[in-house]
Protein backbone atom coordinates (compact mmCIF):
# COMPACT_ATOMS: atom_id res chain seq x y z
CA UNK A 1 0.00 0.00 0.00
CA UNK A 2 1.15 4.00 -0.88
CA UNK A 3 2.04 5.55 2.16
CA UNK A 4 0.09 8.20 2.67
CA UNK A 5 1.68 11.60 4.22
CA UNK A 6 -0.65 14.42 5.23
CA UNK A 7 -0.50 17.88 3.99
CA UNK A 8 -0.58 20.22 6.91
CA UNK A 9 -0.48 23.46 4.88
CA UNK A 10 -4.06 21.89 3.36
CA UNK A 11 -5.57 19.29 5.85
CA UNK A 12 -6.86 20.71 8.94
CA UNK A 13 -7.31 23.97 8.31
CA UNK A 14 -9.59 24.42 11.66
CA UNK A 15 -6.59 24.16 13.53
CA UNK A 16 -3.73 26.04 14.11
CA UNK A 17 -0.86 24.49 11.82
CA UNK A 18 1.21 22.99 15.52
CA UNK A 19 -1.94 21.21 16.33
CA UNK A 20 -2.28 19.75 12.84
CA UNK A 21 0.75 17.11 13.84
CA UNK A 22 -1.62 15.80 16.25
CA UNK A 23 -4.67 15.64 14.55
CA UNK A 24 -2.19 13.92 11.55
CA UNK A 25 -0.89 10.97 13.51
CA UNK A 26 -4.70 10.81 15.15
CA UNK A 27 -5.92 9.75 12.25
CA UNK A 28 -3.08 7.06 11.08
CA UNK A 29 -0.82 9.33 9.05
CA UNK A 30 3.34 8.87 9.83
CA UNK A 31 4.58 10.85 7.52
CA UNK A 32 3.65 15.26 7.26
CA UNK A 33 4.59 17.46 4.46
CA UNK A 34 3.51 21.24 4.32
CA UNK A 35 4.44 23.98 2.30
CA UNK A 36 7.24 26.06 3.66
CA UNK A 37 8.36 25.60 7.92
CA UNK A 38 9.99 29.11 8.40
CA UNK A 39 7.89 30.84 10.49
CA UNK A 40 8.81 28.38 13.43
CA UNK A 41 12.38 27.48 14.75
CA UNK A 42 13.17 24.12 13.36
CA UNK A 43 13.39 23.01 17.33
CA UNK A 44 9.93 23.35 17.35
CA UNK A 45 8.85 21.52 14.56
CA UNK A 46 11.24 18.80 15.44
CA UNK A 47 9.18 18.30 19.18
CA UNK A 48 5.93 18.54 16.99
CA UNK A 49 7.38 15.38 14.95
CA UNK A 50 8.77 13.35 17.72
CA UNK A 51 6.08 13.87 20.10
CA UNK A 52 3.59 12.58 17.47
CA UNK A 53 6.48 10.07 15.70
CA UNK A 54 6.08 11.54 12.58
CA UNK A 55 8.73 11.67 9.49
CA UNK A 56 8.92 14.94 7.99
CA UNK A 57 9.11 14.12 4.23
CA UNK A 58 9.04 17.15 1.74
CA UNK A 59 8.82 20.86 2.48
CA UNK A 60 9.34 23.51 -0.22
CA UNK A 61 12.64 25.92 -0.89
CA UNK A 62 11.23 29.49 0.22
CA UNK A 63 10.02 30.83 -3.07
CA UNK A 64 12.27 34.37 -2.71
CA UNK A 65 13.68 36.29 -0.06
CA UNK A 66 17.07 35.80 1.77
CA UNK A 67 16.12 35.16 5.17
CA UNK A 68 12.81 33.64 6.84
CA UNK A 69 10.73 37.00 7.19
CA UNK A 70 12.08 37.61 3.09
CA UNK A 71 10.69 34.58 2.57
CA UNK A 72 7.17 35.13 4.15
CA UNK A 73 6.62 38.57 2.23
CA UNK A 74 8.09 36.70 -1.29
CA UNK A 75 5.26 33.86 -1.03
CA UNK A 76 2.52 36.50 0.14
CA UNK A 77 3.51 39.18 -2.62
CA UNK A 78 3.31 36.15 -5.48
CA UNK A 79 6.74 35.00 -6.11
CA UNK A 80 6.72 31.16 -7.07
CA UNK A 81 9.74 30.49 -6.69
CA UNK A 82 14.01 32.15 -7.97
CA UNK A 83 15.13 28.76 -9.83
CA UNK A 84 14.66 30.35 -13.19
CA UNK A 85 15.39 33.79 -12.93
CA UNK A 86 18.17 35.06 -14.03
CA UNK A 87 19.89 37.49 -11.83
CA UNK A 88 18.32 36.29 -8.51
CA UNK A 89 20.86 33.46 -8.34
CA UNK A 90 22.12 34.59 -4.87
CA UNK A 91 18.78 34.56 -3.72
CA UNK A 92 18.01 31.08 -5.19
CA UNK A 93 21.46 30.10 -3.68
CA UNK A 94 20.50 31.84 -0.01
CA UNK A 95 16.95 30.29 -0.11
CA UNK A 96 18.70 26.40 -0.32
CA UNK A 97 20.90 26.85 2.23
CA UNK A 98 17.96 28.00 4.47
CA UNK A 99 16.16 24.79 3.16
CA UNK A 100 18.53 22.32 3.80
CA UNK A 101 19.25 23.89 7.32
CA UNK A 102 15.80 23.15 8.43
CA UNK A 103 15.93 19.59 6.21
CA UNK A 104 19.03 18.77 8.07
CA UNK A 105 16.88 19.71 11.98
CA UNK A 106 14.14 18.03 10.58
CA UNK A 107 15.99 14.59 9.08
CA UNK A 108 13.67 15.70 6.24
CA UNK A 109 14.95 13.62 2.98
CA UNK A 110 14.15 15.76 0.69
CA UNK A 111 13.14 19.58 -0.73
CA UNK A 112 11.41 21.18 -3.50
CA UNK A 113 13.25 24.09 -5.64
CA UNK A 114 9.85 25.71 -6.86
CA UNK A 115 10.73 26.87 -10.81
CA UNK A 116 9.34 30.12 -10.18
CA UNK A 117 7.26 32.51 -12.83
CA UNK A 118 8.68 33.39 -16.01
CA UNK A 119 9.86 37.02 -16.19
CA UNK A 120 7.73 39.23 -18.63
CA UNK A 121 10.17 39.37 -21.85
CA UNK A 122 12.98 36.95 -20.65
CA UNK A 123 13.31 33.82 -23.11
CA UNK A 124 12.58 30.68 -22.19
CA UNK A 125 15.74 29.64 -23.45
CA UNK A 126 17.50 32.18 -20.82
CA UNK A 127 15.46 31.14 -18.16
CA UNK A 128 15.96 27.55 -18.99
CA UNK A 129 19.79 27.82 -18.91
CA UNK A 130 19.53 29.63 -15.22
CA UNK A 131 17.15 26.71 -14.55
CA UNK A 132 19.73 24.06 -14.74
CA UNK A 133 22.49 25.78 -13.42
CA UNK A 134 20.70 26.83 -10.21
CA UNK A 135 19.84 23.11 -10.24
CA UNK A 136 23.33 21.86 -10.54
CA UNK A 137 24.36 23.88 -8.03
CA UNK A 138 21.45 23.18 -5.80
CA UNK A 139 21.83 19.38 -6.02
CA UNK A 140 25.37 19.06 -5.31
CA UNK A 141 25.14 21.31 -2.26
CA UNK A 142 21.97 19.08 -1.11
CA UNK A 143 24.30 16.20 -1.70
CA UNK A 144 26.54 16.96 0.60
CA UNK A 145 24.14 16.22 3.49
CA UNK A 146 22.36 13.46 1.26
CA UNK A 147 19.29 15.08 0.66
CA UNK A 148 17.19 14.87 -2.59
CA UNK A 149 16.04 17.99 -4.79
CA UNK A 150 12.87 18.09 -6.07
CA UNK A 151 11.35 20.39 -9.07
CA UNK A 152 7.70 19.83 -9.71
CA UNK A 153 5.73 20.50 -12.95
CA UNK A 154 2.49 22.79 -11.68
CA UNK A 155 -0.94 23.25 -14.00
CA UNK A 156 -0.73 26.68 -15.63
CA UNK A 157 -4.71 26.74 -14.73
CA UNK A 158 -4.24 26.82 -11.02
CA UNK A 159 -0.30 28.89 -11.31
CA UNK A 160 -0.60 31.14 -14.69
CA UNK A 161 2.91 31.49 -15.62
CA UNK A 162 4.64 29.31 -14.10
CA UNK A 163 7.84 27.99 -16.05
CA UNK A 164 7.64 24.25 -15.52
CA UNK A 165 4.15 22.61 -16.52
CA UNK A 166 4.75 19.18 -17.82
CA UNK A 167 6.41 15.68 -17.08
CA UNK A 168 8.56 15.55 -19.55
CA UNK A 169 9.70 18.97 -19.56
CA UNK A 170 10.94 17.82 -15.84
CA UNK A 171 12.44 14.87 -16.77
CA UNK A 172 14.13 16.69 -19.50
CA UNK A 173 16.02 18.82 -16.75
CA UNK A 174 16.66 15.87 -14.41
CA UNK A 175 19.01 14.69 -17.21
CA UNK A 176 19.96 17.73 -18.74
CA UNK A 177 21.55 18.20 -14.87
CA UNK A 178 22.69 14.77 -14.24
CA UNK A 179 22.55 14.52 -10.67
CA UNK A 180 21.43 11.44 -8.80
CA UNK A 181 19.81 13.39 -6.73
CA UNK A 182 17.59 15.52 -8.63
CA UNK A 183 14.10 13.93 -9.67
CA UNK A 184 10.89 14.81 -9.99
CA UNK A 185 7.75 15.81 -7.53
CA UNK A 186 4.34 14.02 -9.85
CA UNK A 187 1.58 15.62 -8.51
CA UNK A 188 -1.03 13.54 -10.09
CA UNK A 189 -3.64 16.75 -10.00
CA UNK A 190 -1.61 19.08 -11.54
CA UNK A 191 -0.63 16.08 -14.36
CA UNK A 192 -4.24 15.61 -14.63
CA UNK A 193 -4.95 19.04 -15.61
CA UNK A 194 -2.04 19.70 -18.05
CA UNK A 195 -2.07 16.83 -19.83
CA UNK A 196 -3.78 13.68 -18.81
CA UNK A 197 -3.52 10.37 -19.41
CA UNK A 198 -1.82 9.93 -15.54
CA UNK A 199 -1.79 6.14 -15.49
CA UNK A 200 0.58 5.76 -18.43
CA UNK A 201 3.02 8.87 -17.11
CA UNK A 202 3.07 7.10 -14.00
CA UNK A 203 4.23 3.98 -15.46
CA UNK A 204 6.98 5.34 -17.31
CA UNK A 205 8.32 7.85 -14.66
CA UNK A 206 7.75 6.22 -11.30
CA UNK A 207 9.59 2.72 -13.27
CA UNK A 208 12.66 4.73 -14.81
CA UNK A 209 13.60 6.15 -11.31
CA UNK A 210 13.37 9.65 -12.40
CA UNK A 211 10.10 10.52 -9.65
CA UNK A 212 10.86 11.13 -6.36
CA UNK A 213 7.38 12.04 -4.43
CA UNK A 214 4.43 11.79 -5.57
CA UNK A 215 0.64 14.28 -4.88
CA UNK A 216 -2.52 13.13 -5.01
CA UNK A 217 -5.69 15.36 -4.74
CA UNK A 218 -9.39 15.34 -6.46
CA UNK A 219 -9.71 17.30 -9.95
CA UNK A 220 -11.10 19.24 -10.62
CA UNK A 221 -12.20 20.85 -7.37
CA UNK A 222 -8.33 19.54 -5.59
CA UNK A 223 -10.95 18.20 -2.59
CA UNK A 224 -10.17 14.47 -1.28
CA UNK A 225 -9.31 12.08 -3.83
CA UNK A 226 -12.22 10.65 -4.04
CA UNK A 227 -14.26 13.20 -5.14
CA UNK A 228 -13.78 13.56 -8.95
CA UNK A 229 -12.55 12.24 -12.60
CA UNK A 230 -9.71 10.40 -11.16
CA UNK A 231 -9.85 7.03 -10.60
CA UNK A 232 -7.26 7.17 -7.68
CA UNK A 233 -7.86 3.25 -6.30
CA UNK A 234 -6.98 2.28 -9.86
CA UNK A 235 -3.48 4.55 -9.51
CA UNK A 236 -3.19 2.91 -6.38
CA UNK A 237 -3.12 0.10 -7.14
CA UNK A 238 -0.85 0.97 -10.33
CA UNK A 239 2.02 2.29 -7.71
CA UNK A 240 1.84 -0.70 -5.76
CA UNK A 241 2.47 -2.46 -8.84
CA UNK A 242 5.40 -0.60 -10.25
CA UNK A 243 6.84 -0.38 -6.67
CA UNK A 244 6.85 -4.40 -6.27
CA UNK A 245 8.44 -4.49 -9.30
CA UNK A 246 11.26 -0.92 -8.55
CA UNK A 247 11.84 -1.20 -5.12
CA UNK A 248 10.32 2.82 -5.24
CA UNK A 249 9.50 3.40 -1.78
CA UNK A 250 8.48 6.89 -1.71
CA UNK A 251 5.50 8.79 -0.18
CA UNK A 252 2.34 9.89 -1.65
CA UNK A 253 1.18 13.92 -0.07
CA UNK A 254 -2.33 14.28 0.58
CA UNK A 255 -2.09 17.76 -0.93
CA UNK A 256 -5.62 18.07 -1.34
CA UNK A 257 -8.63 21.03 0.13
CA UNK A 258 -11.07 18.91 1.95
CA UNK A 259 -14.06 19.46 1.08
CA UNK A 260 -15.60 20.45 4.26
CA UNK A 261 -13.38 23.32 4.33
CA UNK A 262 -12.35 24.47 7.82
CA UNK A 263 -15.27 22.72 10.03
CA UNK A 264 -13.83 21.24 12.79
CA UNK A 265 -13.08 17.43 12.07
CA UNK A 266 -13.66 18.02 8.12
CA UNK A 267 -10.51 16.57 7.08
CA UNK A 268 -10.76 13.48 9.30
CA UNK A 269 -14.31 13.05 7.92
CA UNK A 270 -13.19 13.21 4.52
CA UNK A 271 -10.84 10.17 5.36
CA UNK A 272 -13.12 7.43 4.36
CA UNK A 273 -11.24 6.94 1.04
CA UNK A 274 -8.35 5.90 3.03
CA UNK A 275 -10.24 3.78 5.21
CA UNK A 276 -11.50 2.16 2.25
CA UNK A 277 -8.06 1.63 0.55
CA UNK A 278 -6.28 0.59 3.99
CA UNK A 279 -9.60 -2.14 4.12
CA UNK A 280 -9.32 -3.43 0.69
Amino acid sequence: MPRFAANLSFLYPELPFLERFEAAARDGFEGVEYLFPYAYEPSLLAERLAAHRLQQVLFNAPAGGLDAHGAERAWNAGERGTACLPGREAEFRAGVHMALRYAQALQCPRIHCMAGLLPQGTAREEARATYTNNLRWAAAEAAKSGCEVLIEPINSRDMPGFFLNRQDEAHAVVQDVGATNLKVQMDLYHCQIAEGDVATKLRRYLAAGGVGHLQIAGVPERHEPDVGEINYPYLFRLIDEVAAQTGWSGWVGCEYKPAQGATPGGTSRGLNWLQRWKAS
